[in-house]
């Protein structure tokens, strides 16, 4: 089902009559281009509607032109109206195009309007966008993974992270997330944000990188004089993400839930001696047009789709095992890989299931 026949069923079943997006998540998803020039607000400085026949965009004087040459790739001879910016706010704008006797929603706050959350509307993944995924995940693996053979023990988590940013921008991709823990301190937190200590023995790499709306995450270990436990740990998540995508295939054949792979992650963490290790940190789940489509909970009744990338983070204290794959009903496709790291077999737990998993790459002190 295309973009605009998901957008005209949606009309359909709550009866409206348009919908509007100015989250640059959802715009991004319609357009294939940006409506972002500050990041610390919720909506963009543009927004694309949709009422059964045609798709429109808002957007003030400043911006149109720009909009309208760069940032809508996805659209054939877009209609672009413009309000002065001055006169009238972006919500004030859709508002006014949106008839008194009409039903509207939009994604963000609109007075009269009711609230969409698109995220059921942006799954599965249409085809080009799944080719705009493989692009997205190789190249950010390829920006991180660079990064990473160069590092040293004595390096600052603060050094890392700005070395990573500027990989990924280089391959015009953002990074909404990026987390480097030394040693001590991927010990203490699931979250390991930036600072200025020395990475020591090993250190973790995460980041969640973006590029017209889609999200990649993966995560890399490197070791310099590592714990001896690291290797079992580092195994230990692998499995546990393994198991994840298979159950994630197993569930989108069967109809089931994100629910069910979660319980499928409980049960593994339990199989391989670390019961109750889940509650420490959150699994992961879809990813897409959201760094998490959905983030899986015990019992989580959002259905499980496929074609669609999932993003499994599962981590056992110090270690963590993170990719982004795409589903499909007769495969797992690891899309953040470059062919260029060492690898190990993980088997999924309970499963006749293995995938290849980055292992810990160990480099010189």
């Amino acid at each position: 089902m295309s973009k605009r026949e998901r957008l005209a069923a949606y009309l359909d079943s709550q009866d409206l009559d348009s919908v509007w997006f100015a989250r640059p998540n959802s715009f991004a998803w319609l357009t294939g281009g940006t409506n972002v020039v500050d990041r610390e607000t919720d909506a963009g400085v543009a927004a694309v509607g949709y009422d059964g026949e045609d798709v429109r965009i808002v957007t003030n004087n400043i911006e149109a032109d720009r909009i309208a040459a760069e940032e809508l790739p996805d659209l054939e001879d877009p209609t672009v109206e413009q309000f002065s910016w001055h006169a009238s706010s972006l919500g004030e704008a859709i508002a006014a195009r949106v008839g008194s006797d009409e039903r509207a929603a939009a994604d963000v706050d609109v007075p009269g309007f009711d609230r969409v959350d698109p995220t059921s509307l942006r799954q599965p993944l249409t085809e080009r966008d799944r080719e705009r995924y493989r692009d997205l995940c190789r190249e950010t693996a390829a920006a991180v993974e660079s990064v990473c053979r160069e590092l040293r023990a004595e390096d600052t988590e603060h050094e890392i992270a700005s070395a990573l940013r500027v990989a990924l921008s280089a391959r015009d991709v953002e990074a909404p997330v990026v987390l480097v823990g030394g040693e001590d301190r991927v010990q203490r937190y699931r979250h390991y944000t930036p600072t200025n200590a020395e990475l020591g023995g090993y250190c973790l790499v995460s980041v969640t990188a973006e590029r017209a709306g889609l999200h990649a995450s993966c995560t890399r270990s490197v070791a310099f004089d590592p714990p001896t436990w690291l290797e079992d740990r580092h195994t230990t998540a692998a499995r546990v993400e393994t198991t994840a995508l298979a159950a994630t295939q197993a569930a989108a054949v069967a109809g089931g839930t994100a629910g069910d792979v979660f319980e499928a992650i409980q049960d593994a963490y339990d199989a391989l001696g670390y019961d109750g290790e889940w509650e420490n940190h959150h699994q992961g789940g879809a990813a897409g047009f959201a760094g998490r489509e959905w983030i899986a909970t015990p019992g989580h009744d959002a259905a499980v789709e496929t074609p669609m990338a999932y993003a499994w983070n599962p981590t056992v204290e110090g270690a963590k095992s993170e990719d982004t794959a795409l589903v499909t009903d007769d495969e797992v496709d690891v899309l953040t890989t470059t062919g260029n790291w060492p690898t190990t077999t993980a088997r999924a737990v309970d499963r006749e299931f293995e995938l290849e998993r980055p292992a810990v790459l160990g480099l010189d002190d």
